[in-house]
């Protein structure tokens, strides 16, 4: 019944979803690849390079900053063509279609690689950026975008191919050592190819920002525009120490509630139902999305006006299914509420950000008293085998603490957080030349023992069990928790702006609370440098973990009456 964290599928941000090697492929290949990288996308109808020739009749019928949006529109087109073949591979393809759909991917992909690295696209952004008496100053949305595309360009551009091409073999090649290695549970099969993955990834960052020192910075920002390891050292250690003795407190306690709502004999179309009329009711907008069924849960954005989200369910509990639906419609929902356009400057923040959203919508509304006042009647009607548990036996099933798994993506709301500082601590300390590669597996049953007083009996249940690394996406887990710190402070400052939140919350009114974020996160796309630039903008302060840990500490604080 506990909360997943899922990766998104959009253009720009390759997908890894656990367990799913097709998908970890495509994240490293394209992550890694020189000059691919115009978040959001670009433009290019056809892969030919303008002579200066060329470039400069152009110029005398449309001025440079036209010329470069059009191209940079047009590959988030393609991008956007790519995101549906994705999906449709995902959910709906036939199995025999794989090896035809493959070459169409890969077809498109080259097209998209030639078009993002065309050397118009530089020259046309260097015009831009001139300055002279004859020409309008850019405004503030132009110079944003002519950075941020001009930032990813040049630093894609500094990676050699021979290195990008490695990148992208090395990201299925280790896949399948992983695979292999956790089959068997032994890391020692995996630990050449994982060497591998962190110096090839080291030597990537070294060459995008031409310089080998902070490279950890440089692999957080990749994912997590602004952030820095220094202050998520300071944001992480206040975590810990919040937590880690209050976890103890709520495991020793023989008060917390009982988790027998959630289980019985549930059908999956009746879950299916639930999960759609609440997904609807939070704002999820169906005219610009669809809801579907898949191995693995995800969203995947093709434009502001197609959204779709996909769930899971089990017939032996009807909370894990709902969850996922909750927390993929708060992904949807922003990518829904970002302005329409095609261009980088309109999409997400970063991934820290996206977080936030789906988790707020996860764990502030749908793990709270208020909602299952307002959703308890419609569970009793849509499951009737649940019609004996009170609203408030429902919201202490859902919250109740665990604290047994050794496993990320089952962990409780409130042992979670340990779980990504652990993996956060550790690829930090290998890439800062503080831990070796070989040392990891003793590395992390240790911190284990130390977090939550757990013994990891085999390499699959500790330092093997997530995809992540074998896709050289090191950096990405620190926004899980930046995402969730996040969501608390948005909840907070949401709970002053509208003094009668709890109170629709239970009528179902929850139009107020998504306008409410659209106003104060998705409008904005990338148009601050970092989530502690929007949030000093919008709510007077940067990210600050006190209104997250306030939160676990009062709300387990009640429910285990400590």
């Amino acid at each position: 019944h506990k909360p997943r964290m899922r990766f998104i599928l959009k253009p720009g941000i390759f997908a890894v979803l656990a367990s799913c090697s097709t998908q970890a492929f495509s994240f490293a290949s394209q992550r890694q690849c020189p000059t691919v990288f115009v978040r959001g996308g670009a433009k290019v109808l056809s892969s030919t390079t303008l002579t200066s020739a060329e470039t400069s009749s152009s110029s005398t019928t449309m001025t440079a900053y036209p010329q470069l949006v059009q191209k940079l529109e047009t590959i988030t087109h393609l991008e956007r063509a790519k995101a549906v073949l994705s999906y449709d591979q995902q959910v709906f393809m036939p199995s025999a279609a794989s090896a035809e759909r493959g070459a169409q991917m890969a077809a498109l992909a080259t097209v998209l690689h030639q078009a993002k690295t065309d050397p118009i696209l530089l020259e046309l952004m260097d015009q831009a950026l001139q300055t002279g008496e004859e020409k309008e100053p850019l405004t503030s949305d132009q110079a944003r975008l002519l950075e941020l595309e001009r930032k990813s360009f040049v630093e894609n551009a500094r990676v050699p191919s021979e290195l990008a091409a490695k990148a992208a073999s090395l990201a299925a090649s280790a896949h399948a050592t992983w695979v292999q290695a956790r089959a068997t549970s032994d890391f020692a099969k995996f630990a050449n190819a994982l060497q591998d993955c962190f110096d090839t990834s080291m030597q990537i960052a070294t060459a995008k920002q031409g310089s080998s020192e902070n490279l950890y910075d440089f692999m957080v920002d990749e994912y997590e525009m602004g952030m820095t390891q220094q202050r998520l050292d300071a944001i992480f250690a206040q975590v810990e120490e919040s937590l880690v003795p209050l976890i103890q407190k709520v495991l020793a306690s023989d008060k917390g509630p009982s988790m027998d709502a959630l289980h019985g004999d549930f059908a999956i179309d009746q879950q299916q139902k639930l999960s759609e009329r609440l997904v609807k009711a939070i704002g999820f907008n169906v005219e610009k999305g669809r809801i579907d069924v898949s191995v693995h849960p995800f969203t995947s954005s093709m434009s502001p006006s197609d959204v779709r989200i996909t769930s899971r369910f089990r017939t032996d509990d009807w909370y894990q299914g709902l969850a996922g639906s909750l927390h993929e419609a708060g992904h949807a929902m922003y990518e829904q509420s970002l302005p329409s356009s095609a261009l980088s400057l309109d999409t997400y923040l970063n991934m820290g950000t996206h977080e936030s959203q789906s988790l707020f919508w996860e764990r502030h509304i749908g793990l709270s008293q208020p909602f299952w006042k307002y959703a308890t009647p419609l569970l009793h009607e849509i499951l009737p085998n649940t019609a004996k548990y009170s609203a408030e036996e429902i919201y202490g099933a859902i919250n109740a603490v665990t604290g047994q798994s050794l496993i990320r993506v089952e962990a409780d709301e409130l042992t979670y957080p340990l779980h990504v500082i652990l993996r956060y601590n550790i690829e930090k300390d290998v890439i800062g030349g503080k831990l070796a590669v070989s040392d990891i597996p003793s590395r992390w049953n240790a911190d284990m023992k130390r977090y939550l007083n757990l013994d990891v009996p085999s390499d699959d249940k500790g330092c093997l069990q997530d995809v992540h690394w074998s896709a050289l996406a090191f950096g990405y887990f620190p926004t899980y928790l930046i995402g969730a710190i996040a969501a608390a402070q948005l909840y907070h400052y949401c709970h002053k702006d509208i003094c009668d939140l709890e109170d629709r919350i239970a009528r179902g009114e929850f139009q107020p609370i998504k306008e409410w974020l659209t106003d104060k996160v998705h409008r904005h796309g990338r148009r601050y440098k970092s989530l502690d630039a929007l949030l000093e903008a919008q709510l007077g302060e940067p990210l600050n973990p006190q209104y997250f840990l306030e939160y676990l500490n009062t709300k387990y604080s009640d429910l285990y009456h400590l």
